[in-house]
């Protein structure tokens, strides 16, 4: 058994290194760049209790370097902290009072769905209460949208990554993504596979109308790459890295990621026992027995091992390097393993106990 699970590790990095949509290459970056046309743009964020980053959010996209004509609206969903009048005032600044969510939706998609319906420009851009953005940023989407065109542009913009917790779990959330929906393949429009980082979208309005609006999606916990999946079919989208936006929401222990996690783990498992299995099996067979063949195998099992996670070493690499960590961090990759394998598995006893998905004190319990 030893020697078939020594040569399974192996060839599962074989495969992900030479197979997998290169993955581990951390890119396309969106560059800094300019459209030629300039169409009005409506950015839209939708926000639930964002008092503590709100302000900063909100006064980055109205001193965007956009050429066109662009509006800014704060969709308040039944904040208690005070988050609208933390966002401040301003002439291309609409707050909108939300209205309580009916049955079968989620929070941010109910949001996005009103700030849509009180919105009219051609293109429409989504982004989170706890993200900052480059002057450049809004410019840039715009540019990337029209050439070559797309239906949708999204981003993965940089994460926090100062406590302890963060600077060893976030970069491999980003490499775990990565690894989930390697991104040529769903910037290719030949490949079924979908996906979207909901901190930045930008969509074309007639795109969104003809995969069904925001309603077609409204019960999806996993809005993102709901939204993608939806959106595929109608034109070319693109998945990147961003480095003219960030994320300001600090996760300062262990725990916050591990609730983070834990929140839709299981959810984008489609609840499924068996995927639940499956992909802690694997995570065992990439990231566990490779370590423990070279602690404890000998002969041509130990020289597998060592293959095996040289090949995961060099697979992580450019992921350390985009969060400026060090080399050596990939030591420790089996721990950080068994950390997103164990929230995994808390997420999947969370929804068999009954408690199913809670986020903004609301719970999603029995809501799909």
């Amino acid at each position: 058994m030893s020697s078939l699970l020594a040569l399974a590790a192996l060839g599962a990095w074989i495969y992900l290194l030479a197979f997998h949509g290169r993955f581990w290459a951390s890119g396309p970056q969106l560059p800094p760049a300019g459209p030629r046309e300039c169409p009005p743009i409506d950015v839209i964020v939708p926000a639930r209790d964002e008092r503590e980053t709100i302000g900063a959010a909100i006064g980055s996209l109205l001193a965007q370097d956009y050429r066109g004509p662009f509006r800014v609206t704060l969709v308040d969903d039944q904040s208690s902290d005070g988050t609208a009048e933390a966002a401040g005032r301003a002439p291309n600044l609409t707050v909108l009072r939300g209205v309580p969510k009916p049955p079968g939706w989620s929070g941010k998609l109910w949001a996005l769905a009103q700030g849509v319906a009180t919105t009219q420009a051609p293109i429409l851009l989504f982004t989170d209460a706890d993200i900052v953005h480059d002057p450049r940023h809004l410019a840039s989407l715009a540019a990337r949208l029209e050439q070559p065109r797309a239906a949708m542009v999204s981003e993965i913009v940089r994460l926090n990554c100062e406590s302890l917790a963060e600077r060893m779990l976030v970069p491999a959330f980003v490499y775990f993504f990565q690894l989930l929906y390697p991104f040529a393949r769903v910037n290719d429009p030949r490949s079924r596979i979908a996906a979207a980082s909901g901190g930045t979208v930008l969509i074309r309005r007639d795109a969104l109308e003809a995969a069904g609006g925001i309603e077609a999606i409204r019960g999806a916990l996993i809005d993102d790459v709901a939204l993608a999946r939806a959106i595929k079919p109608h034109g070319p989208i693109y998945l990147g890295h961003s480095g003219l936006a960030r994320s300001i929401r600090p996760y300062p222990q262990f725990r916050d990621i591990g609730r983070m996690i834990a929140r839709t783990a299981f959810t984008q498992l489609r609840e499924s026992t068996f995927w639940l299995a499956a992909t802690l099996l694997g995570l065992g067979l990439v990231w566990l027995v490779p370590p423990g063949e070279i602690l404890f195998g000998t002969g041509w099992r130990f020289v597998a091992g060592l293959v095996a996670f040289c090949l995961a070493a060099v697979s992580y690499f450019p992921t350390l390097q985009r969060y400026d960590r060090a080399p050596w961090w990939v030591f420790a990759l089996p721990v950080i393993a068994l950390f997103y394998g164990g929230a995994t598995l808390l997420s999947a006893v969370d929804a068999w106990r009954g408690k199913g998905v809670r986020w903004k004190a609301r719970a999603y319990t029995g809501e799909r």
